[in-house]
């Protein structure tokens, strides 16, 4: 069967009315890119914290780390997020569920893709941290509280800012992961960019179009990430120390 090639769809009205084919993807990267921005916020302020757990002396917060990033890293993305979309609103307090349910679709799949995006990834982040700390000779610590650091100082001045120096490259890849992730948010009624892309493949009938403009999307906003990730780290780069360009 020869496939019929019609690249003009993208002109087309879509079925709602709310714009074009091409509005609706242009649409699509806008929640693409609002979910990756705010889940990366939760990614990395979560990651920082449970990764200092992870390293601290108080044997019960370093469980209770291991205890987060076990559960999270063990259960399929795509489980959670039904998790956090279908049973948690039934397990929350009445008052709280009722909230959610009623709440506007779009708003509950948005807060739901973001929650559940920022936390599985934080673990991520969060194993990264607990890496790069547990890769910084002993003595960088022992300088520090020989200088009369303590405890939360040593980590604020010496071991978080050598760390971030040192996982900026994976750090790149969890912020590249995490835009291509979003699209599992599609299954719960997010129109990000697959879910635009689905859309108009269901209503238009044209499979390749959508998809290939998909794929250029995501590879357009990937390589401006690389790109920007990687000014960041020159910018952090210090020489003579971890993480600095050789």
């Amino acid at each position: 069967m020869n496939y019929h090639w019609n690249w003009s769809i993208f002109w087309d009205m879509s079925p709602d009315g709310s714009g074009t084919y091409l509005h609706t993807m242009v649409r699509g990267v806008g929640w693409t890119l609002s979910v990756s921005a705010v889940a990366w916020v939760i990614a990395l302020i979560m990651g920082v914290i449970i990764g200092v757990l992870r390293t601290g002396h108080i044997a019960w917060l370093r469980k209770l780390g291991t205890a987060y990033v076990e559960f999270f890293r063990n259960i399929p993305l795509l489980v959670q997020l039904f998790l956090w979309y279908f049973v948690v609103p039934e397990v929350v307090p009445k008052a709280m569920g009722d909230w959610i349910k009623s709440a506007d679709p779009t708003i509950s799949t948005y807060w739901t893709a973001v929650i559940c995006l920022g936390l599985f990834t934080s673990i991520r982040v969060a194993e990264q941290i607990r890496a790069g700390i547990g890769s910084i000779p002993r003595g960088q610590t022992m300088a520090a509280t020989a200088l009369g650091l303590g405890r939360a100082q040593v980590y604020r001045y010496v071991l978080l800012p050598i760390t971030a120096r040192i996982i900026m490259p994976p750090l790149t890849s969890e912020a590249l992961n995490l835009i291509k992730n979003t699209s599992v948010a599609f299954t719960v009624g997010l129109l990000e960019i697959t879910g635009a892309a689905r859309s108009m493949q269901e209503f238009s009938f044209q499979v390749f179009e959508p998809f290939a403009a998909a794929t250029l999307l995501y590879f357009i906003i990937n390589t401006v990430v690389v790109t920007l990730m990687r000014a960041i780290e020159k910018w952090f780069s210090v020489p003579g120390f971890a993480g600095a360009e050789r």
